[in-house]
């Protein structure tokens, strides 16, 4: 019996955690999100020179496997599309589905981290 929990088919296997194989794995999913990847590993990389702090590529490589995370899995992309819909069809922060949403946006991405760190 598997420990994993069950929440429904992947479309690809979790990578590894390394750059290459989530960029690997982001091209396979949502190759149109590459040159975000790119340009956001640019900024982390130069947070890190001038900081001399490694955090910001660990914070950086974390923030992509969820990103990939919640993209080959169905049950959380589909949640997290729904949200950030409603997200988009509110017309203020102070309306009550706007914070809703915002509130699955966070436990998407939440769940999401969990299982890249588990």
């Amino acid at each position: 019996m598997s420990t994993r929990p069950d929440h429904g088919h992947e479309l690809i296997p979790r990578p590894e955690r390394t750059p290459a194989a989530v960029r690997t794995a982001l091209a396979r999913l949502a190759p149109h999100r590459l040159s975000e990847m790119e340009q956001h590993k640019e900024e982390a990389l130069g947070a890190a020179l001038q900081d001399g702090k490694i955090g910001h590529l660990q914070y950086w490589l974390t923030y992509w496997q969820t990103q990939v995370e919640i993209e080959r899995r169905p049950d959380l992309r589909s949640r997290y599309q729904a949200a950030l819909a409603s997200v988009h069809t509110t017309d203020t922060r102070d309306d009550p589905d706007f914070r809703a949403a915002m509130a699955e946006l966070r436990a998407v991405e939440s769940e999401a981290r969990q299982a890249v760190s588990a």
